[in-house]
C-alpha cells in the first residue's frame, strides 16, 4: 500500500490553521515589547519577560507530541490538540493588551507577562501536532511541498497580523494613541480580531482533513522503507511519557546536525523579534529610551509591525513559488544555507539604512531566510525519524528552538544594557552575524531523503 498523493488544495486546507496561529504570533511578535514597554518594562529588561516564550515551547512541545503520538479517538489523532490550543490562546490574545482591567489585583504589567505565558503555551499546543501531521499524511516525495505550503500560510497570516494595527489606524481612522500605562484601541481591537481568525482558520482543518490511523500508517510501503533507512539511528518502538528523554538521547544523527543550525538561526530571531522596536525607535527615528511613551514611539511601533509583515509576505511568496524548485534543483541543504546568508545581510544592512522606508529591502533577505527556516529543516528531518514518532521528535526538535531563545533571553538585556549602552541596534547586529555562523553550519547536515532517492 502506498499513501494516497494529495492535491494543491487538499494539502493548502490541512495546513490552512497555521494562518491563524502565525496571525497570532505575528500580533504578538510585532507588539508585545511596546505593549510591555507601555506597561512599565524597561528596553533591557524586555528579553526576560519574552523568556516566557521559549520557556513554553521547551515544556510544552514534546510533551503535547508524545501525546498525540499515542492518542487515536473519534475526533483523531492530532486534532483535539488543534482545537484546544486554538481556544486557550484566543483567550490570550483578547487579554493580554487589556491587562490593566486587572490592575486591582496585580501590576498590570505581569498580568500581561501572565497572557504572554498562555498565547505561548496555548500556540505550541496548536503548533506542534500539525508539524506532525504533514509527515503523517503526506509522501516522502510530496513533504518538501507539504511544509512550504505551511510556510506560505503562515506568512500570510503573519502579514495579516503584523500590518493589522497600522491598517486600522491608517485606512480605517482606529487611534493608536493612548493615556499613559494605556493600549492604543488599534492594538486591542487588532488582537480580538486574531483571535477570531484563529480559531476559524483552525476549524477549516478540522472539518477538511482526514488523518490515517496508526493501523493504516504501519500498512504503507513508504513508511516501511523508511522504517528501515533510519532504523540504525534508534528505536521505534511504542514509548511512554518518561522515554521522551531516551528518545532525546537516540535522536537521529541529522537531527543533532541540523541542532546547531536551528540554534543559531532561532538565536537570531529572537533577537529581532525582541529588540526590533527599541532598535528602530532609536536609530531611526531619533527617540531616547524615555520615550516610550510618546506618539513617536506608537508610530515606530506600527511601523516595525509594517515591515515585519514585508518579511512575512516575502516568506509566503518565496515558499510558495521558489523553495521547492529550489531545494529540487540545488537540494535543500544549499537552499537553506543561501537563504540564512540573505536574511544575514539583511539584518547587517538595518544599521546603514537612512530612512524607515529604505528597511523594507532589509526585510527581503530576513524574508528569504524565514521561508526556509519554516519549511527546509522539517522537510529534512522528517527523513530522518520514525513514523511512529514522528510527533515526540518533532517535539523534541523545538529543544533546539526554544534553547537559543531562552539563552538570547538570559544574556540580551544584559548585552544591550551593559555593553550596547542601550543602543538595541547591535543586538540586531548581533542576529544578522548569528544567521551568517547557522549558513555555515548547513553543509555539515545529512539528508537521509537525498541518500534514498540516490
Amino acid at each position: 500500500m502506498e499513501k494516497r498523493k494529495l492535491g494543491f488544495w487538499e494539502i493548502w486546507n490541512m495546513s490552512f490553521g497555521f494562518l491563524g496561529i502565525q496571525m497570532g504570533f505575528a500580533l504578538q511578535n510585532a507588539n508585545a515589547s511596546r505593549i510591555l514597554q507601555t506597561f512599565g518594562a524597561d528596553v533591557h529588561e524586555l528579553s526576560w519577560f519574552w523568556i516566557i516564550a521559549p520557556l513554553m515551547g521547551l515544556i510544552v512541545q514534546p510533551i503535547i507530541g508524545h501525546y498525540s503520538d499515542n492518542t487515536w479517538g473519534r475526533f483523531g489523532r492530532r486534532k483535539p490538540f488543534f482545537l484546544v490550543g486554538a481556544l486557550l490562546a484566543s483567550i490570550g490574545l483578547i487579554l493580554m493588551p487589556q491587562a490593566d482591567i486587572f490592575i486591582a489585583l496585580m501590576p498590570a504589567l505581569w498580568v500581561g507577562a501572565g497572557m504572554l505565558m498562555i498565547m505561548d503555551a496555548s500556540f505550541n499546543v496548536a503548533m506542534e501536532p500539525f508539524r506532525a501531521l504533514v509527515g503523517d499524511n503526506l509522501r516522502s516525495d510530496q513533504r518538501t511541498l507539504g511544509f512550504s505550503i505551511q510556510t506560505a500560510l503562515i506568512g500570510f497570516g503573519a502579514v495579516i497580523g503584523s500590518w493589522l494595527p497600522y491598517v486600522l489606524t491608517n485606512w480605517f481612522g482606529v487611534s493608536n494613541s493612548a493615556e499613559d500605562g494605556k493600549i492604543p484601541h488599534h492594538l486591542v481591537l487588532s488582537f480580538i480580531i486574531g483571535a477570531a481568525v484563529l480559531v476559524g482558520s483552525i476549524l477549516v482543518t478540522l472539518f477538511s482533513t482526514k488523518e490515517y490511523s496508526p493501523e493504516e500508517l504501519a500498512k504503507f510501503e513508504d513508511e516501511q522503507a523508511h522504517l528501515k533507512a533510519i532504523a540504525e539511528d534508534g528505536e521505534t518502538k511504542e514509548s511512554s511519557l518518561m522515554d521522551i528523554f531516551d528518545d532525546f538521547r537516540k535522536m537521529p544523527t541529522t537531527m543533532r546536525q541540523l541542532s546547531w543550525v536551528q540554534f543559531f538561526s532561532w538565536f537570531a530571531l529572537f533577537g529581532m523579534w525582541v529588540f526590533t522596536t527599541p532598535a528602530i525607535a532609536q536609530h531611526i527615528y531619533g527617540l531616547s529610551v524615555e520615550d516610550h511613551t510618546s506618539p513617536a514611539f506608537q508610530d515606530a511601533g506600527d511601523w516595525v509591525g509594517v515591515i515585519f509583515g514585508v518579511y512575512n509576505l516575502v516568506s509566503a511568496l518565496v515558499a510558495l513559488f521558489f523553495l521547492p524548485l529550489l531545494a529540487k534543483q540545488f537540494g535543500r541543504k544549499k537552499t537553506h544555507s543561501i537563504s540564512l546568508i540573505a536574511g544575514g545581510l539583511g539584518l547587517l544592512s538595518m544599521y546603514f539604512m537612512p530612512n524607515k522606508e529604505m528597511l523594507i529591502i532589509s526585510m527581503i533577505g530576513v524574508g528569504v531566510a524565514w521561508a526556509s527556516i519554516l519549511s527546509m529543516p522539517y522537510a529534512i528531518l522528517a527523513g530522518s525519524i520514525s513514523p511512529k514518532k514522528m510527533g515526540v521528535y518533532m517535539g523534541i526538535f523545538n529543544f533546539f528552538i526554544v534553547i537559543p531563545q531562552i539563552i538570547n533571553a538570559l544574556i540580551g538585556g544584559p548585552l544591550v544594557k551593559y555593553l550596547y549602552n542601550d543602543h538595541a541596534i547591535y543586538a540586531i547586529i548581533t542576529s544578522g552575524v548569528s544567521f551568517l555562523i547557522a549558513a555555515a553550519l548547513v553543509v555539515k547536515v545529512k539528508d537521509v531523503d537525498d541518500v534514498i532517492q540516490k
